[in-house]
């Protein structure tokens, strides 16, 4: 009988112990993390984990961590320094950019990343017309391999470490717009291996964190590159991206220990944080703007004059003390005031009912009309109440007699209703991708970004040629020159109505260290860590 209560003592014993071991691995039944993993909560899920095909920032907050590019941005800037690439020479007439990639990197799946790699990655988007699936690349490259305006003539291997871009004509922005999340170096081996599922099943990249699992609209967990080519780095073991999409909900688990990180905290909530020694309020430098667009190839929307007169009757101040707790500015352009070529000669649409009414007469509408303003549903940087900002929209709109019926789509689905130009008028917003006008103006609002960005389908010649002259222009002031005439050509044809520019805010732990957000929306964990 001994014998046997012996063997029950150490059975107990042996069990306790695993139970400790897992608790000190795991959450606590408190919720709280005490493992070497950040939890971030966001309000929606990541479209794909391929940052080559998707366009919105809920992927590319995973893909940052996943994936390296040729060149990056430095801390709070969109500065460029190296990353992949260790140094760079470019030729007089801006035409030739010479890439010296670093030695000695692996891809996640242990396969090299070498100078074939970047050119397969590059002809992979060139060449992808067909598919539909690159939309970043046309908008930022002028289209696709073989189209008009396509600026890369060729992308080539000179040796295992040596890559050369020939462009047709020099490109300002060229630099920043590599360092962009979009153009991140996939393994040309997973991509074979995983096709159609690349993005879904897999995501191999170079960078700090390795993807593990995905749980739609719940979880992506990603785990530590072990061989990342930073020394030290990545300094957490795992990071898990978490759905919650109500503001209020994802701030109660930040507050009870559940997640470690957040972003779209409500304004309103910020003042009731001050004095929480637990909690640190994170502010992203501004660099975004929110917008109300206009199909303007849908009846009644292709009228100027109709984009005008609803132009006149969105208040903005009211917009901004509702939903924003004051911490944004008016905007009358679609860059922030603090980019190369701001117009703040241009006279904003100022919240004018009766000038809006005149308007709508003029287009033919002296009672109004009816139609659909679409809305996100999740909060994000530069709208944090999409619902509620729609509905501020609607009432004053119905003043004037234009009934707008509030159509909600679900984030996952929203962007590819906008790039098809199911909308026929919508709420949007950017977070600017590189810190240069380029990636707001003709991203956005060029012809060549229809299909892709250009949710408003809007189509103008003279702005087009405008746009690509400032492409192609190195002297800054002149370049400076040609953004204001932009702007004034946009102001006039009035496709979108500039909101806000928001000053975005992410809450997280005190134990967080080494955390400094990136205005572009992106961050990557490599350099973060987390206390006990």
């Amino acid at each position: 009988m001994k014998k046997y209560v012996v063997l029950l003592l150490s059975l107990v014993m042996i069990f306790s112990l695993a139970l400790a071991g897992c608790s000190s691995n795991k959450k606590s039944s408190s919720g709280g993390n005490s493992g070497n993993t950040l939890i971030y909560g966001r309000g929606a899920d990541t479209t794909s984990l391929d940052p080559a095909v998707v366009t919105d920032g809920e992927s590319f907050k995973v893909t940052k961590n996943i994936f390296d590019t040729l060149v990056d941005y430095k801390g709070q800037t969109t500065d460029i320094e190296p990353s992949l690439a260790e140094s760079w020479d470019i030729s007089k007439d801006g035409l030739t950019y010479t890439f010296h990639l670093k030695k000695g990197i692996k891809f996640q799946d242990g396969t090299n990343f070498n100078a074939d790699a970047v050119v397969y990655n590059f002809n992979r988007w060139m060449n992808g017309k067909a598919s539909g699936k690159f939309a970043y690349y046309p908008s930022m490259f002028g289209g696709f391999k073989g189209d008009k305006g396509h600026i890369i003539n060729s992308v080539t291997a000179t040796d295992s470490s040596t890559v050369v871009f020939k462009l047709k004509n020099p490109s300002a922005p060229f630099l920043k717009d590599l360092a962009m999340t979009p153009f991140a170096i996939s393994s040309p081996a997973a991509i074979k291996k995983y096709g159609k599922d690349y993005g879904t099943k897999a995501a191999v990249g170079t960078g700090p964190f390795k993807f593990k699992s995905w749980e739609k609209n719940n979880t992506i967990t990603l785990v530590k590159n072990s061989k990342y080519f930073k020394k030290g780095e990545p300094k957490l073991d795992s990071i898990i991206f978490k759905v919650i999409p109500d503001n209020s909900s994802r701030l109660n688990a930040l507050k009870n220990g559940e997640i470690d990180l957040m972003d779209g905290v409500n304004p309103s909530d910020l003042e009731g944080l001050k004095g929480n020694s637990s909690l640190k309020v994170f502010y992203r430098p501004p660099m975004n703007v929110a917008y109300y667009g206009f199909n303007v190839t849908k009846k009644p929307f292709n009228n100027p004059k109709v984009r005008q007169a609803l132009s006149y009757a969105v208040d903005k101040q009211s917009l901004i003390d509702a939903f924003y707790n004051g911490d944004a500015v008016k905007a009358k352009n679609p860059i922030p005031s603090n980019f190369l070529g701001y117009n703040d000669s241009i006279q904003d649409y100022n919240f004018d009912l009766k000038k809006a009414k005149q308007l709508l007469k003029e287009a033919g509408y002296p009672n109004g009309f009816s139609s659909e303003l679409w809305t996100m549903t999740n909060p994000r940087d530069y709208m944090p109440s999409p619902e509620k900002t729609a509905e501020a929209l609607q009432a004053n709109f119905k003043k004037i007699g234009v009934n707008l019926k509030i159509v909600t789509v679900e984030w996952s689905s929203y962007l590819d209703k906008l790039t098809k130009g199911q909308a026929p008028s919508y709420l949007m917003g950017w977070i600017g991708d590189n810190g240069d006008p380029d990636n707001f103006l003709y991203t956005l609002l060029d012809k060549d970004a229809i299909g892709s960005n250009n949710f408003s389908y809007y189509d103008n010649e003279k702005l087009h040629k405008v746009l690509l002259q400032a492409q192609a222009e190195t002297d800054e002031n002149k370049r400076a020159d040609l953004y204001k005439q932009a702007q004034v050509i946009i102001h006039n044809d009035a496709p979108w109505v500039p909101l806000v520019h928001a000053k975005a805010a992410l809450v997280g732990s005190s134990k967080i260290k080494g955390f400094a957000p990136n205005p572009t929306g992106s961050d990557k964990f490599n350099t973060v860590s987390i206390g006990k």
